[in-house]
């Protein structure tokens, strides 16, 4: 019957426009992100209030890796649909689908498939998480399923909490196609446009910024048209409260022939409250592709490591280069 399968399920529309996009018309893989975003936060919201308790808003806790299939276009409709998959005593996984739609001859497109993890916090006490009323599942496997996902999640959570020390340093005069030629930072004063009722930053906002940083660094890299190709696990480590000024800085880790690992850092500085220091909110892996004026994909200068640390990372890079390049040719045919 239909009133449960509302409660689990939603769809957005939205028309894309000249400023959802870059230069070439591509819509930035940061707008889908903060829509794909939006609708999960609306669905895992709307749920932990179905039942009669303290009110709260869900808050976003990690987003899994992410493939952009085809680029969308200004003018372009972006269908989002979101759904409730699996819930524990604590949290809510939802899998969202962005389709892109050509509304003048009618062809769709799958864009991207996401699935996000929301802990629902509460209205009164934001420190304080509130139970997850449980889903209906249609069929036994998929709380098996759900849960084997869920265990996956919260063990790398636990990994990626601790390689989260360092900091990108500018260098003077750097030389083209090293790391610190075409590393970036964006500084952003939180306002209250960017925040939940809570007065803490919407998950997407972070992930439109972040997206934002690592375009600039693949652009100043390669110069040409650069789009997102794929987004590594996000982990939202700390909220990022109303007033808070947060540097996000990006530097590349790792290319390929053709493509970029770009490294998202997210630093919230407590400018209003000088009781709390800067801290790390969030970190992340962006992958970019160059394309040409007809949207092929082209070779892209490969980077030139200097430092040990730098060098570290690349291997790294290179380790998860090619652990999803063989993940992918074991899913489907090799690609051309």
């Amino acid at each position: 019957h239909s009133s449960r399968r509302d409660a689990v399920a939603i769809q957005i529309c939205r028309i894309m426009r000249p400023d959802d996009a870059n230069v070439a018309g591509n819509v930035h893989g940061g707008t889908i992100l903060k829509m794909i975003e939006e609708a999960g936060a609306i669905i895992s919201t709307r749920h932990c209030n179905s039942q009669n308790g303290e009110r709260c808003v869900a808050a976003l806790a990690r987003v899994e890796r992410t493939d952009f299939l085809s680029p969308m276009c200004i003018g372009e409709v972006a269908h989002v649909s979101a759904e409730i998959t699996y819930t524990s005593k604590h949290s809510v996984e939802v899998q969202v689908n962005v389709m892109s739609e050509n509304i003048l001859t009618g062809a769709k497109k799958l864009t991207n498939k996401a699935t996000l993890w929301y802990v629902p916090l509460s209205l009164k006490n934001v420190d304080k998480v509130l139970e997850v009323p449980p889903v209906v599942y249609s069929r036994q496997e998929q709380e098996e399923e759900g849960r084997k996902r869920y265990e996956a999640q919260k063990l790398e959570r636990m990994e990626t909490k601790w390689r989260n020390g360092d900091i990108v340093q500018p260098v003077l005069n750097p030389e083209p196609n090293t790391v610190s030629y075409s590393q970036s930072s964006l500084i952003h004063l939180v306002g209250p446009s960017d925040c939940t009722l809570h007065g803490f930053v919407h998950g997407g906002v972070t992930m439109k910024l972040m997206d934002e940083v690592a375009g600039i660094v693949a652009a100043r890299h390669c110069k040409t048209n650069i789009v997102t190709a794929s987004v590594d696990a996000i982990n939202f480590h700390d909220k990022i409260r109303k007033g808070c000024v947060i540097t996000i800085s990006g530097r590349m880790t790792f290319t390929s022939n053709k493509s970029m690992e770009i490294e998202v850092l997210v630093d919230a500085d407590p400018v209003v409250d000088s009781s709390q220091k800067r801290y790390r909110a969030a970190s992340a892996f962006f992958t970019y592709v160059s394309l040409s004026q007809e949207g092929r994909s082209l070779p892209v200068p490969q980077l030139v490591p200097e430092t040990e640390d730098e060098k570290k990372r690349f291997e790294e890079g290179k380790g998860r280069y090619l652990q999803m390049k063989a993940k992918r040719q074991g899913h489907t045919e090799p690609q051309p």
